[in-house]
């Protein structure tokens, strides 16, 4: 649920070389859904959509700062973050 929205963040953030537009990550509902599910759990108040849009654009702009600014721990995260999912 939301591991898979952030996957598909670094994903397309870290290998969006030679990617249209079109091709890059687009918010949707599914991924609004599940991170209004996670805000439940550690914000009751604010798990609204609102809320959920504003996260998933602050992840998308921080993820893409640090591709630029720190692509190594990117990738690290990146890294623990497929082990996290295979592991499940």
């Amino acid at each position: 649920m939301i591991l898979s929205t952030w996957e598909s963040i670094f994903t397309n953030v870290l290998y969006n070389n030679g990617m249209t537009k079109s091709d890059r990550y687009e918010m949707n509902e599914k991924d609004i859904d599940s991170v209004i599910r996670f805000l439940k759990t550690i914000d009751p108040k604010n798990a609204t959509p609102e809320m959920a849009i504003v996260l998933l654009e602050h992840l998308q702009a921080t993820v893409h700062t640090m591709s630029h600014k720190d692509p190594e721990t990117l990738l690290k995260i990146y890294n623990e973050l497929k082990q996290k999912k295979a592991v499940k």
